[in-house]
């Protein structure tokens, strides 16, 4: 007989009383609103496919060609190795505030804090990314409909295209603030919707290829070699196409973030995590592979990697893969897809606030829960309001700012994973020799995963020293996709020293406390 000793749980304790279960707190979310098809829906959908796909399809051609698939399975590994910390981390802290409660936790409370203004700050990034995406798309759509180019051209028109940006952010923080209900109704016909499309399109992309057609006398045959991450013809180039890859599967832990409103919230967030990796990785498998059949990865023609559309795969491929009528499908597949991301991208950077104020690491006002709807409101209005902000601030500001802010994603992304990798493996230290599974699960596959990320943080820091990276812009001869991203870090650092001076409990591990969790007692 096996017993495992008691592990911190999600209590009741209410800001300002004493820690109970290692400072662990329940925060008033409401409980059992998600299954794990819903969880994992959630997952799909923050991640984007047919965005990241129609976005990044093109320029990942473009680095390391035909080799493509096998960037795109690189960038899985690492993320799925993760994710095996995630859930691990989950079972025994099934807590809202994830990558940030974890690593105070493992590490303490600094630590902890920079991991969550990393999360934070990647999603508020994301969240005016996708925003615009959103708004191009809906006139690019309403273009197509009334088959006018007038009304496509709004989208040029700033004022325009900010007050349709803004209406959208607003009608998703509205969605988001309305409960997890609320937002998993609308994810199952979204999500729906974008996989449908893309199998249709895989379907007729694959009919085209080697069909003698001319507008595909590009296509290439498959080969087992395009799964091939060694045939890529530089380290340069693979570590490039690697960014872009990673990016593609950026937002799956959005389950672990709603596991205290999942039903089984220690083991069913993880699985849907799962499930969530495993669709993606197939969906872009099965696009890439049949959009390179059908066009290849040249520069001329439909070629994927031609640089007058590789930014916007699916615009030039609708049209001469499904036909004018059902190519418009894909324009209505990437709004909704844009659309759907926006909603559910509340989720992390809500809860992670939310925990945050819950122990103490952020003001009192963002623990606040609705009554009604049982979400954190505040937080995610504050997070709407940001959002539309910081969209409409470099909009009218810089266009090269906002595109180098997005640029510097990629390097918070890795920042905050590959911390949570390894607090996985320093939390569960004592444990690593007690079986294979737990050496395996809790120590190497995080490890592992961690260093990975790590090495493209390191490698993502020297390529944007170059002022030739992102935009081309420069601050005083230092590329400003460096000068962003470090600064946005550095920002977070000047927060948490306030924060230290308002609220010293929490950065004196007395609220949410530091530990190694108890060791199996075998009878």
């Amino acid at each position: 007989m096996t017993q495992l000793d008691a592990r911190p749980r999600a209590g009741d304790t209410v800001r300002g009383s004493a820690p109970a279960d290692g400072g662990v707190r329940g925060k008033g979310l409401g409980g059992n609103s998600v299954g794990l098809m819903g969880s994992a829906v959630i997952g799909v959908s923050t991640v984007a496919p047919v965005y990241c796909l129609t976005s990044t399809l093109g320029s990942t051609a473009g680095e390391v060609g035909v080799q493509m698939p096998a960037v795109f399975l690189a960038g899985f590994l690492p993320m799925l190795l993760v994710a095996f910390a995630y859930r691990e981390l989950n079972k025994v802290m099934p807590d809202c505030g994830t990558s940030f409660t974890w690593t105070v936790k493992a590490f303490g409370p600094r630590v902890g804090w920079m991991c969550g203004w990393g999360l934070v700050i990647a999603t508020i990034i994301v969240l005016s990314n996708l925003a615009g995406v959103a708004t191009s798309y809906f006139w690019l759509l309403a273009g197509e409909v009334t088959n006018s180019a007038s009304v496509a051209a709004l989208d040029d028109n700033k004022l325009v295209h900010i007050t349709t940006c803004l209406a959208l952010i607003a009608a998703a923080t509205a969605i988001s603030y309305r409960g997890m209900t609320a937002t998993k109704g609308i994810q199952y016909a979204l999500v729906g919707l974008q996989l449908a499309v893309l199998a249709l399109f895989v379907t007729m992309a694959l009919s085209k290829a080697g069909s003698g057609d001319a507008s595909f006398a590009t296509s290439l045959d498959f080969s087992w070699s395009w799964l091939n991450p060694f045939a890529v013809q530089s380290f340069a180039a693979f570590t490039a196409g690697l960014s872009l890859s990673i990016f593609m599967f950026w937002g799956w832990d959005a389950c672990l973030t709603a596991n205290e409103e999942t039903t089984g919230s220690e083991k069913t967030p993880g699985r849907a995590a799962l499930i969530a990796m495993v669709v993606l990785v197939g969906s872009y498998l099965a696009t890439g592979i049949a959009a390179q059949m059908a066009v290849g990865s040249g520069t001329s023609g439909l070629g994927l990697a031609n640089p007058e559309t590789s930014d916007n795969v699916f615009a030039a491929l609708a049209g001469p893969v499904m036909g004018p009528g059902l190519g418009v499908l894909l324009f209505v597949a990437v709004l909704a897809s844009a659309a759907a991301s926006l909603q559910t991208t509340f989720i992390p950077v809500a809860r992670t606030v939310l925990a945050m104020s819950a122990y103490e690491a952020m003001p009192a006002s963002y623990a606040k829960v609705h009554p009604r709807f049982k979400t954190p409101g505040r937080a995610t209005i504050t997070a709407g309001i940001g959002t539309g902000v910081f969209y409409t601030v470099m909009t009218l500001v810089s266009e090269h700012v906002l595109v180098d802010t997005i640029y510097a994603l990629g390097l918070m992304i890795c920042f905050y994973y590959a911390l949570t990798a390894f607090a996985c493996a320093w939390y569960f230290r004592a444990e690593l020799t007690r079986s294979a599974r737990d050496l395996v699960f809790k120590g190497l596959f995080p490890v592992v995963g961690g260093l990975l990320l790590a090495a493209v943080f390191v490698k993502t820091l020297y390529d944007m020293w170059d002022p030739a990276y992102g935009s081309g812009s420069s601050v005083l001869g230092v590329g400003s996709v460096f000068v962003i991203g470090v600064g946005l870090l550095l920002l977070g650092v000047v927060l948490m020293v306030a924060m230290e001076r308002r609220s010293p409990a929490f950065f004196r591990g007395e609220v949410l406390t530091k530990e190694t969790p108890a060791l199996v007692v075998e009878d």
